[in-house]
């Protein structure tokens, strides 16, 4: 079953179209992003992508700065891959995909240096604010690495300060100070599939490529992380080409924020 559906990916590969009709480098469509989706949360962003589901939430707490950054705040950014989202999931502890979508988001963010984390210093070695962005899967349809980026940072623009009286937080009174957002990091996923490039991979083509290369982009074209996965090895001249890819794909998703 694996070696007939390969081949006849890279069958159509070869002609230039895919199993969906779309070309090589096409994103399907649509694509929406909705910010403040989760009332609930500091902030949230739903995304699709064709049929790729998927929301982010935000809240944010008050606790000690780590030792090694005492006047900043910081992040930590988890994965819940639904059992109702695909079939391949399952409930438990996070499993190694889940442990790598989380990665690679929290990778742009961080490597970006997307969030002025010093502003959400309170008090020095004492107190700060730290965001806590999950990342919540509803359906599966392929491709939710370049989903979650894009859902993560619709949700950093969007979020909002809850009242704090420098004891408690109360989540229920919202501010009108927002996060120190700075910069917008986007990423897009390539996929090399025989000699060929895919963007935005189906459900059905992630099953078959042979390699990846997820690649997060600044708003000026500044590299800013990279994820390799897959088996097969990628040439200099691979990475370079992905890359390109890339850069130029995140301006079709930015026009989105």
């Amino acid at each position: 079953m694996y070696e007939e559906l390969k081949n006849h990916v890279l069958g159509l590969l070869a002609k230039g179209t895919r199993l969906d009709g779309r070309k090589p480098l096409e994103y399907r469509q649509p694509i929406e992003v909705k910010k403040g989706y989760v009332p609930s949360a500091d902030g949230s962003a739903y995304v699709r992508i064709g049929d790729t589901e998927l929301i982010a939430g935000i809240k944010l707490n008050v606790d000690k700065p780590y030792p090694d950054t005492p006047d900043e705040g910081g992040i930590v950014i988890g994965a819940e891959l639904y059992p109702l989202s695909s079939p391949e999931f399952e409930t438990g502890p996070p499993s190694i995909q889940a442990v790598e979508l989380a990665r690679v988001v929290d990778r742009g963010i961080r490597e970006s240096k997307a969030v002025d984390f010093r502003k959400m210093c309170i008090t020095p070695n004492e107190k700060a604010w730290f965001i806590v962005l999950d990342i919540c899967t509803m359906n599966d349809g392929g491709n939710l690495f370049d989903a979650a980026a894009l859902a993560a940072i619709a949700a950093l623009q969007d979020c909002t300060f809850p009242a704090y009286d420098g004891i408690r937080i109360d989540y229920k009174t919202r501010t009108r100070e927002k996060l120190p957002v700075r910069k917008a990091p986007l990423s897009v996923t390539v996929l090399k599939a025989g000699n060929q490039y895919v963007v935005d991979p189906t459900y059905e083509e992630e099953k078959v490529y042979d390699a990846r290369l997820s690649v997060a982009v600044e708003e000026d074209g500044t590299l800013c992380a990279l994820q390799k996965g897959g088996d097969e090895a990628l040439s200099d001249e691979d990475i370079l080409a992905m890359i390109d890819i890339a850069a130029g794909k995140t301006e079709e998703l930015r026009k989105l924020l």
